[in-house]
């Protein structure tokens, strides 16, 4: 198995992920941006994802005998990684109106550079069966999603039923990642190279969570 990591080629995206980049956006735009992102690319992550139902209908000519419904009766869950996670979410659930939502928080020791837990919503076990999408806009080092992959697995989550959606990844957090969850898939906009020495992904596009939310 081999990490997987899918970044649409797609003008919407492209155009999404510039605005973000941008010092210059306005906090409210920058939020809007990362809202849309997370619903273009929870769009293309759901492609071959999400479970259906094979029906019937009538149309007003006839009766179609292949119609498609998602199958809402297999649990989805969706664990935005607060706090920028939030923005990715506001575009996230409205495709995944059943979804459950499960918060998970770490702020950055900025001593440390390591991520702490401060807020885990995660129910105390999850089904085999339950697909979940962990909503992580950064992926800069690679160490918090560890910790949320870590979290998941004491609580039964199997990998392959687990997918991330992530504004921006860096090499080096891949790396990381692929060492260690081999069978994970990740969706993100775009996937810089290099992080700088406080470990910010360059060019990258800043705190996320600060530029969403209007906080320095």
């Amino acid at each position: 198995m081999q990490l997987r990591v899918h970044v649409p080629a797609h003008p919407f995206i492209a155009q999404l992920l510039t605005i973000c980049r941008d010092k210059n956006t306005p906090t409210p735009v920058f939020r809007a941006a990362v809202a849309d992102l997370g619903r273009w690319l929870t769009y293309e992550c759901c492609r071959d994802w999400l479970p259906v139902v094979e029906t019937q209908v009538e149309t007003p000519l006839g009766v179609l005998t292949e119609a498609k419904f998602v199958d809402h009766s297999q649990p989805i869950a969706l664990v935005p990684v607060l706090r920028a996670g939030l923005a990715l979410l506001e575009g996230c659930s409205p495709l995944l109106p059943t979804a459950r939502i499960y918060h998970l928080g770490y702020r950055r020791d900025e001593t440390t550079r390591q991520a702490q837990l401060y807020l885990n919503c995660l129910p105390p076990a999850f089904t085999p069966q339950t697909r979940i999408l962990v909503l992580e806009p950064i992926l800069a080092t690679g160490g918090t999603l560890l910790q949320v992959l870590a979290q998941l697995a004491a609580r039964g989550a199997m990998t392959e039923q687990i997918r991330i959606i992530s504004v921006l990844a860096s090499g080096p957090a891949l790396h990381k990642l692929s060492q260690q969850h081999p069978k994970l898939v990740i969706y993100c906009a775009m996937i810089d190279e290099f992080l700088d020495d406080r470990c910010f992904i360059v060019p990258g596009l800043g705190d996320a969570g600060d530029r969403a939310f209007g906080t320095n």
